[in-house]
């Protein structure tokens, strides 16, 4: 399974970027479809994630202003971000976990970084 990111960019505070995520392969289900971020000196954190059911969960800082969304048929997460912050600054992570075709096994996958930078 591999997942192909884009969308990553630099905008000024305030603006916006979408970010898109699309898995290929073996799948028969995605399950839960995620985005991470990861800051200079800082671990990666959950940012949102959304389950087959379509429910999503943000991480507090981002609330308000973030909303991810998933296209079952294109396998695809999206994460729009508006009204960016300079501490929104990171390389962004899709992350996907489902279940491959044959062998029927979990897979839980990552995609390569994106990077958003937000100057003031």
């Amino acid at each position: 399974v591999q997942l192909q990111a884009s969308g990553g960019g630099s905008v000024q505070a305030g603006g916006s970027l979408r970010l898109s995520c699309a898995a290929s392969g073996p799948i028969l289900r995605v399950n839960v479809m995620a985005w991470y971020r990861q800051a200079p000196g800082k671990q990666r954190a959950l940012v949102a994630s959304i389950s087959s059911g379509g429910t999503t969960n943000y991480a507090d800082s981002v609330k308000g202003r973030f909303t991810i969304s998933r296209d079952n048929a294109q396998r695809t997460v999206y994460l729009v971000m508006n009204n960016l912050e300079p501490e929104d600054t990171a390389v962004y992570s899709c992350n996907i976990v489902g279940v491959k075709t044959y062998p029927m096994v979990a897979f839980n996958a990552w995609g390569q970084g994106t990077q958003v930078t937000v100057s003031s």
